[in-house]
Formats: structure tokens, sequence, C-alpha cells
């Protein structure tokens, strides 16, 4: 006799088959968690790979069934996991996500709509316009038809924003800060355009000054990609005065603001974004400071016209006829065929929260980077490389060298103590903590300060 099938998430069964499951995974979360005992497993990629490795074989002849399955490797993945939701795991751009956003995309892995064609995702479509017109609109206050797409992050949006710039202009040239994000050079490189020219940012920022020398060299349409949040510094370029360069020399303007954009939603903080709304494109990335689970980004249009070079046609998705019908055409939203309703955790996020929530949060982290910048100003023996901008803290021990700095972050990475990051600036090595957890406290601040000076003695 053939063996039934293992049940499906979806369907009126779906909720029943899925209880018994989540109550084993929520348990082997909080035993890995435990077990893990910190940020990170500590004895570093050696031991991690050997645990993970007594798991045995990946496909066994016979399954172990759905129970121990579950049990033992999300318990192994929890055990082994870098936990962003622990305050002293403050290396990256590598958001805690909230408890409501990760119950929804259970949802959508249950629903599992596929965004390339309406009749597979009726509601998750629909849903999508909704929510991508309010971001929109958030980006582009006051105009007349801007959109935005859903993207996996920063990486694709920025190559998407060149894309459309490529389209609309020709052959395009790019134009960068020095701090900029290594996208644009791979994303230049993917659509067969030259090297983008580089602007020196020895101030961390790009100059208008600079810029305007750097783009009167050039002939030919342009694009200037400038930061809202770079990844080292959480610094943000100039935008006003940088955007009266770029329409001085008919050069358009793109923002990576991957980081910074969710400043949007601060009303304390939302004046370091003054000048956003007169880029062409936008980049603005929620599993970031929007505290979503990956992949959550967008790329924001001032003009939803500009959207029309994506337009593709496919007659098993988007057939003439069916569009001329009125079945909404999706391939035209993104560079991908298949993927995920990943909309549906922001679409709860944004309502559970609101514009005055999600603006909590966003200045809780600015805060804390405060609180800790002044720790490190007030700890003899620290350096602090500068106040921060948005939530990233730069520091190190006074009179180190590099090889120290490098050291120290390893060694508490090995121990499992604590996740910082590196980065080079003024010619130096610094810790790097990007503070993204809401619910650090001074306490964990000053234990990170502790950690980092005993380090430093050994």
């Amino acid at each position: 006799m053939r063996a039934e099938p293992p049940p499906l998430a979806g369907g009126a069964p779906g909720p029943d088959a899925l209880g018994p499951l989540l109550d084993t995974v929520l348990d082997a979360l909080r035993a890995g968690a435990k077990e893990r005992g910190g940020p990170l497993p500590a004895g570093g990629p050696e031991a991690v790979a050997r645990r993970v490795g007594a798991l045995g074989t990946a496909l066994p002849e016979t399954g172990t069934g759905a129970d121990e399955a579950l049990a033992t490797i999300v318990r192994a993945l929890a055990a082994g996991a870098a936990d962003p939701a622990h305050p002293l795991c403050a290396a990256h751009l590598h958001t805690p996500p909230l408890a409501l956003a990760a119950a929804a995309d259970l949802a959508a892995s249950a629903l599992n709509p596929s965004m390339d064609s309406w009749d597979q995702a009726p509601a998750a479509s629909a849903l999508e316009a909704l929510v991508t017109a309010a971001l929109a609109t958030e980006v582009y206050p006051g105009a007349a038809a801007p959109d935005a797409l859903v993207t996996t992050g920063g990486t694709e949006s920025n190559q998407l924003a060149l894309l459309l710039a490529r389209e609309r202009l020709g052959p395009v040239r790019t134009v960068v800060g020095a701090n900029a994000h290594h996208s644009f050079r791979r994303a230049a490189w993917l659509l067969g355009l030259p090297e983008p020219v580089v602007v020196p940012t020895p101030s961390g920022t790009l100059d208008p000054a600079a810029l305007h020398e750097a783009l009167t060299t050039l002939t030919g349409p342009v694009v200037v990609a400038v930061t809202a949040g770079t990844t080292d510094e959480g610094l943000i370029d100039p935008i006003p005065a940088l955007a009266d360069v770029c329409a001085a020399h008919d050069a358009e303007l793109h923002v990576d603001a991957a980081y910074g954009g969710p400043l949007l939603f601060s009303r304390t903080h939302r004046p370091l974004l003054d000048g956003l709304a007169r880029a062409r494109t936008v980049t603005v990335d929620l599993h970031k400071l929007g505290w979503q689970p990956a992949a959550a980004g967008l790329l924001a249009v001032r003009e939803a016209a500009d959207l029309a070079a994506l337009g593709h046609t496919a007659d098993y998705l988007n057939a003439d006829d069916d569009t001329e019908a009125g079945l909404p055409d999706l391939l035209g939203r993104s560079l991908r065929t298949t993927r995920r309703p990943d909309v549906l955790k922001t679409a709860v996020t944004l309502r559970a929260l609101g514009r005055t929530g999600l603006g909590a949060l966003v200045d809780a982290c600015m805060d804390r980077a405060r609180d800790l910048a002044d720790l490190v100003e007030k700890t003899p023996g620290l350096d602090l490389r500068a106040r921060p901008t948005l939530t990233t803290v730069l520091f190190r021990p006074s009179g180190a060298d590099d090889g120290t700095v490098a050291a120290i972050r390893r060694t508490l990475l090995a121990e499992g103590r604590a996740v910082l990051g590196r980065a080079e600036a003024d010619g130096r090595l610094w810790l790097k903590a990007t503070l993204l957890n809401p619910h650090a406290t001074p306490g964990d601040l000053a234990q990170l300060i502790t950690l980092v000076e005993g380090s430093a003695q050994r």
C-alpha cells in the first residue's frame, strides 16, 4: 500500500497540520538559543561546522519523520546562529525581525502565492499595489505618480535603478562616491556599462564641489548615486547640495537610502533626508531599520511611467488578451519571475505599528547609538571615530595598531561573546557597532565596552 503523502501547509486542513509542527519548531528555537547562550556560537567556524556535520547525511535513504527532522535541524541552526536579537550582536545591518513580521512571513510561506501572475496571487498582488503606493508616497510626498517595486534589497534596487536609467537615456556613466555601496560596480558590470567614476570622499561623505569637478569632465548621460546611510559609518551625503549639482549638469540623481530610508517614519530624524524626493529613484531596505525578515527591499520611482521599461510578455503568464480583459500584469513589477509575497510581512507591520510606532523604533535605535558614543567618550583608553549620524558607532582602543583591533574582534567572535564589525576610516581599522535592536539597554552597551576593554588588555 502506498504511504499517505505528508500534509500540506495550505488549504482548509493546513492550519491543523501546521499547529503541532509549529510547537516543535518553537521548542527547538528555544532549546537552541539556550544551548548557544550568547550572541553567536563559541568555537569559531571549525567548531560550528563540526556540530552541523554531526547531523549526519543530508539525504538519508529513509526519512526520520517531520517531528525529529524539525526538532534536530532547527535546534542545530538556532544553537549555531548569529542572533541579531541578542543585544551584543551588533556587527552588520542585520536586523532582529519583529515577531509579528515573522508570523506574517509564516502565512506567506503557507499560502505560497507566486507574484508572477494574477491567477497565482490575486489578493497578494492587490496588497502589493496598495503597500508600494503608500511607501512610494512616503518617499515622494506630493508627487503626481510615484510607484515602488519590491526587491530583495539594496543590491537589486540599485541595479534596477541603473537599468531604468540605461533604458531611458542609453548607455550611462555612473558617478559614485568612494563611500558608495559595492553593488554599483557590480550593477555596471552586469548591465554592460562603463566602470563607475569614483569620487574620493576623504571626509566620509560626497563633497558637492568634488562632484561638480567630476561631472565637468564627463560627456553623455550620467547617473549620480549618492548615499543616505553608508555601510561603514552610517553617514548621509548632503543630498540637497548634491541634487543642485546634478541639476546644474543635467545629471540624474539616484539615492541609495537602503540604510537611512526608514528615517522617513521618524518625525525627529526625517529632516536628515531632506532633498530625497529630488532623486529620480530611491533605494530603501525595510530589513534594516524596518525590522523585517529578509528580504524586504524597495526601489521607489518618482514617475511610475519609468517602470514601463520592465514590461515583458510570456503568454502563459500575461497574454495580451488577458491583460486587455483586466487581469493585472505582474511581470513588469520585477526582473524575477517566481517571487514570494514579501510585501505581506511589511503590510502587517505598517498596519500594526503605523508611522508613529515605526518612528519610535527608529528613534530608540538612534538613541542607543548616541548612548554608546557617550560611553566610549567617557571610557579612558577608547577612541571614538565621530558622533553617530545613524545607528553606527566606530571606536577602537587608544594606541592600538590595526592588527590588535582585528584580533579583538576575532577573539570576541571565537568566544561567542559579542559580534562587532570592522570598518576602515581615516587610514585606520575601527571596531563597528551597528545598533538595530530597540530592546538594547544601557547595561548591554556597558557590557560591550567591558568586553572590548578586557580583550584589549590580554
